[in-house]
């Protein structure tokens, strides 16, 4: 049997465990629109921490993160895992509590639209229209980097056509998600997230001792200009986007370096977290707050532990296979030639199963919470107040499978570089419902009309500066979550004290959720 075959089978058994667990959900999952969307409030703390952070990291972890590490060396990936570690640790414990409380007072909200919609007691739905329109515009693009993630997983591995491998991974995520909803998508998510920390781990471990161990590592890159440094970042020499090759040794330019302003601009990934709407779910998912705690603990070890191994994966990977990936989209697939090469094909195939795991956990919340965007805030909040459960959860999946086509046609470019894809749409939610969320949690003045001119100045901002701006360079150069994340926050603090502050009832909502306990 070759060794493809017993990859595939290795996969396909993972596959049916993944399906099993959507059958299993699908039936309490239907009852009703809460149950699809939020799983009435029931998850405990490890399947909230550990979904959170699985659904959070998507494929860019095992895929984008290592590449970014493997083509220019520590500084950029590193920084990056340090603002996400960050990141993860202060909204576990400064925004899931309020969150979780706020959520059930404001209208017993299932959706993050919802909620911000209850939270300023708006009638004309204004907010929940540009939060969803938001949504929807910025899961599009994240579900394409997911399926990007499965076209150059299954086409590495079995030497098939891009697009059509592309294809059935969107396909079984599809599948599956419109099964059972957030509970299955959450269990499972438990699940992947266990697969993909033993992946990373495994394959750190086996891996530094084939490359002969950390001093053989750090003597095989040293001679890289810049590439085990944190303050200056490796430069590949490059003609037509191939990185040039000379006696087996890739080539390096003169290093380049990395200055403060690049580092806080890199590690302002952490506070992308605040808006995340897939992490936020769980906040307003946990059945009680005083699990809350245990949540943080294990959600920032993991994510300390997984953002590590991944970076040091790509480290690892350039020691043992300098030449073997000369492209910066190339290189990306480090992950799966180090666990094809170095592992027997059945524990391969599991290991594969951890970048599946990966992509399926992140592109299954992004569906689905893109679709409630649509049917329970757009279409029964704002077009047709007067639908029911039913109906809603019928556009639900209408608009699960459109956002899927939008994503399909995105990723059908298989040189997009994962992580390029994911770090725009990833400033997108941070700076679009980040200062929102944490001035409506803790800032009782804020108001209706800062709450909308801090949504679009900083979404708006997120497209100015990537498009506009960063491509002039120098100072414009930096990540466009921290000029987007700032700008939100002076709209919504400056607009708000220009206007009328919020009603009585508005500002007793406020103090009830600082003392709730639920």
């Amino acid at each position: 049997m070759s060794s493809s075959i017993q990859m595939l089978i290795a996969m396909s058994g993972y596959c049916a465990i993944v399906i099993a667990i959507g059958v299993f959900f699908a039936k309490r999952a239907n009852q009703s629109s809460e149950n699809y969307f939020l799983g009435g409030r029931s998850l405990g703390p490890w399947v909230a921490a550990m979904s959170a952070e699985a659904s959070d990291m998507s494929g860019w972890l095992l895929m984008g993160l290592p590449g970014v590490a493997y083509w220019c060396g520590i500084a950029d990936a590193a920084w990056t895992a340090i603002g996400l570690a960050i990141g993860t640790y202060v909204n576990w414990l400064v925004v899931a509590k309020r969150l979780r409380k706020y959520s059930q007072i404001a209208g017993n909200s299932i959706t993050v639209p919802d909620f911000f919609s209850n939270r300023f007691k708006e009638k004309n739905k204004v907010i929940m229209f540009i939060a969803s329109t938001f949504i929807l515009i910025f899961f599009s693009v994240y579900a394409a980097s997911c399926f990007v993630t499965c076209g150059k997983l299954f086409s590495r591995l079995f030497n098939l056509p891009y697009v059509p491998m592309m294809l059935a991974g969107a396909l079984f995520v599809i599948i599956y998600t419109t099964l059972g909803g957030f509970l299955a998508e959450s269990a499972s998510d438990f699940m992947q997230a266990i697969v993909m920390i033993c992946a990373l781990s495994l394959i750190v471990v086996i891996g530094t001792r084939v490359t002969g161990g950390p001093a053989q590592v750090v003597q095989n890159l040293k001679d890289f200009p810049g590439f085990l440094e944190f303050f200056n970042m490796a430069s590949p020499t490059v003609t037509e986007g191939m990185q040039q090759v000379s006696n087996n040794i890739p080539v390096f330019g003169e290093k380049v370096a990395y200055p403060f302003l690049t580092i806080i601009s890199t590690m302002s990934w952490g506070l992308g977290y605040f808006g995340m709407p897939q992490v936020l779910l769980r906040f307003m998912a946990i059945r009680k707050t005083k699990e809350l705690k245990e949540s943080r603990r294990i959600a920032t070890t993991w994510c300390a532990i997984s953002l590590t191994a991944a970076v040091l994966i790509g480290l690892i990977g350039r020691a043992l296979y300098p030449t073997a990936l000369q492209t910066a989209a190339d290189a990306e697939s480090i992950f799966i030639v180090m666990a094809t090469s170095l592992l027997h094909p059945i524990p391969a195939g599991i290991v594969m199963a951890g970048i599946l795991a990966a992509t399926i956990s992140s592109s299954d919340s992004y569906l689905l919470i893109a679709a409630s965007a649509f049917s329970k805030n757009i279409y029964q909040g704002i077009i047709k107040k007067e639908a029911d459960d039913k109906k809603v959860m019928t556009i639900s999946r209408v608009a699960l499978l459109s956002v899927a086509l939008i994503g399909i046609i995105i990723a059908l470019d298989e040189t997009s570089a994962i992580f390029t894809i994911v770090s725009f749409a990833w400033a997108g939610f941070g700076a679009t419902f980040g200062p929102l969320m944490l001035f409506s949690l803790f800032w009782k003045r804020i108001n209706h009309t800062g709450a909308v001119a801090g949504m679009l100045s900083g979404g708006i901002a997120v497209f100015i500066w990537k498009l506009l701006l960063k491509p002039m360079g120098g100072i414009f150069g930096i990540y466009e979550l921290l000029p987007a994340f700032l700008v939100s926050c002076i709209f919504i603090i400056v607009v708000s004290l220009l206007t009328k502050e919020p009603s009585i009832e508005i500002q007793k909502e406020f103090e009830l959720a600082k003392t709730l306990e639920c």
